[in-house]
């Protein structure tokens, strides 16, 4: 080999190696996956499931449609994995509640404040709106709305008041029972008037008001009188 040649080759052979080495990732797959949720509930409120697109989807979250099909592979599995995100969301927020040190009329109308801003969301009332009027075309949107957003929500928020019983603040016959009635005194009339388009979705301000008259009408019939709560903790 002349010293040409050889000079040739110190000089490709570094180039080759980058060129080998591709392009480096600028976020990982679960950053991108988060991005392609958050712009699936916005095609999915506005547009609905049938007309809702794969690729504008994947145009509004920045990547191509590759990549969406890569990480997601079909139009429901977009759905499920959208729903399923934001519902561990606020399963995760609720779960930390329940280790709240406060009251417990404090840290309830604190979980539901947070079961409300998921439930009476204008994107999943618009949402919900679709799934009612595509449910016979679609089933199996009904059925994962069913189970991983409304079944989830009671149940976290039913796992929130165990987690209170056990510690002797409050009294049920039936936590997951009692979790339905109180989701329903919540959310039930404020999402029917939003969904028939007789009012406004609440403000931020009138969702903390109404989960502080609903915590407060719930525990006046199962919260444990103070001079028993200090009597029980005397025992222990």
């Amino acid at each position: 080999m002349n010293r040409n040649d050889k000079s040739q080759t110190e000089q490709t052979a570094p180039a080759a190696e980058r060129r080998g080495r591709g392009r480096p990732q600028l976020r990982s797959d679960d950053e991108t996956r988060a991005l392609i949720y958050e712009a699936a509930r916005r095609e999915f409120s506005e547009r609905g499931f049938a007309a809702a697109s794969i690729a504008d989807v994947a145009c509004r979250a920045g990547v191509s449609t590759k990549t969406l099909y890569r990480l997601i592979p079909t139009k429901l599995a977009l759905f499920e994995g959208m729903v399923t995100d934001r519902v561990d969301r606020f399963v995760s927020i609720v779960n930390l509640g329940a280790c709240d040190g406060r009251n417990v009329a404090a840290a309830l109308e604190a979980a539901l404040q947070t079961c409300a801003e998921l439930i009476l969301d204008a994107e999943v009332i618009a949402l919900q709106r679709i799934i009612l009027a595509e449910s016979d075309k679609f089933p199996d949107i009904a059925e994962t709305f069913y189970e991983k957003a409304m079944q989830r929500t009671i149940a976290a928020l039913a796992s929130w008041l165990g987690v209170q019983q056990r510690r002797g603040r409050i009294v049920l016959d039936d936590a997951g029972a009692a979790a339905g009635m109180l989701l329903g005194m919540l959310v039930f009339k404020p999402q029917r008037d939003v969904m028939f388009g007789h009012k406004p979705v609440l403000t931020h301000s009138e969702i903390e008001a109404r989960a502080k008259a609903c915590a407060a009408l719930f525990l006046s019939g199962c919260a444990v009188p103070a001079d028993q709560v200090k009597k029980q903790s005397g025992d222990v």
